[in-house]
């Protein structure tokens, strides 16, 4: 049994009041983020297949992953989707001291601000979900708008199906949704038959996708 729901619990978005975890919005829109990227040949094949239906998506970038493929880094800002922090190595908040938690963004967004002269941002999404209130307290601190999610597909598991993956999806989100893919290796089998299924049962019904902007 999974410990973590696919749709976020209200009472865990109002334990946590200032982290984001969907958009208020009356009109039918839906917010697509993708972490652990950039990533070799999946990375490309997201923003081929987000073109395909003009849809618009936020990455939250390891920093150590830009180091290592600045080009398709490139990609992501030339294809006009919104960048987000999400550490340089992926690290786990509940097991990292608080100082250096906050020098690993730091370190990702030197990585995010300085590689091909783009803007540095201010969206943050904590590797595995996992942050301390100090962190969080901290971060806010610095301008940062922690982002979390109100659907997760599921996609890196590998205990669940394709079709499951994109059940978890299809069956949770709702207008204004802030929804978990990942570009990725180890997620990469189901995100890639979930993502063009749910870009085109949800635009056919009406919506766009966004990319999270603050």
């Amino acid at each position: 049994m999974k410990l973590t729901p696919v749709k976020t619990p209200v009472v865990a978005k109002k334990m946590f009041p200032n982290y984001i975890w969907d958009i208020a919005t009356t009109t039918k829109e839906l917010f697509l983020t993708f972490d652990d990227g950039p990533t070799p040949d999946i990375t490309n094949w997201t923003l081929k297949t987000l073109d395909d239906y003009n849809a618009k998506a936020t990455f939250f970038c390891v920093g150590g992953n830009i180091d290592q493929h600045p080009d398709i880094y490139q990609n992501i800002i030339e294809a006009g989707h919104s960048i987000g922090n999400h550490t340089q190595h992926h690290i786990k908040g509940w097991a990292t001291k608080t100082n250096a938690y906050i020098d690993n963004v730091a370190l990702a967004e030197h990585s995010i601000g300085t590689k091909l002269h783009t803007k540095k941002t201010k969206l943050f999404r904590p590797p595995y979900g996992q942050i301390k209130p100090q962190q969080g307290k901290k971060l806010i601190e610095l301008g940062y708008k922690i982002v979390m999610w109100d659907v997760l597909s599921f996609d890196w598991d590998q205990d669940i199906s394709e079709e499951q993956c994109l059940e978890n999806v299809i069956s949770k989100s709702k207008s204004g949704s802030i929804i978990v893919f990942h570009d990725s290796i180890k997620a990469s089998k189901n995100m890639m038959y979930a993502l063009p299924k749910v870009l085109e049962k949800f635009s056919l019904e009406g919506y766009k996708f966004k990319a999270l902007e603050f």
